[in-house]
């Protein structure tokens, strides 16, 4: 079953890197999303519990997130890097 599934879309797609490069992609952003919302809503449970400690919770929200966004931007781009090589 596995086997006809890769051949139909070897044969659609020309390239398994193409179809490999938008799955990594796909979970590059996918895992940045996941990551950015858990960061997210630990940092306002945080600032529930903590109110006077807001300005620092959410001065490393921000640091992280974009740190976050930033692999994933990464791992985009290497998944096209790998496309087109």
């Amino acid at each position: 079953m596995f086997a006809m599934l890769f051949s139909l879309l070897l044969e659609a797609t020309g390239s398994v890197s193409i179809m490999g490069a938008a799955i990594g992609a796909g979970l590059a952003a996918i895992g940045a999303g996941l990551g950015i919302g858990k960061i997210g809503g630990s940092a306002m449970e945080g600032i529930a519990r903590q109110p006077e400690a807001a300005g620092r919770i959410q001065t490393a929200m921000l640091i992280i997130a974009a740190l976050i966004e930033a692999v994933a931007l990464f791992a985009a781009v290497i998944c096209l890097l790998v496309a087109t090589a």
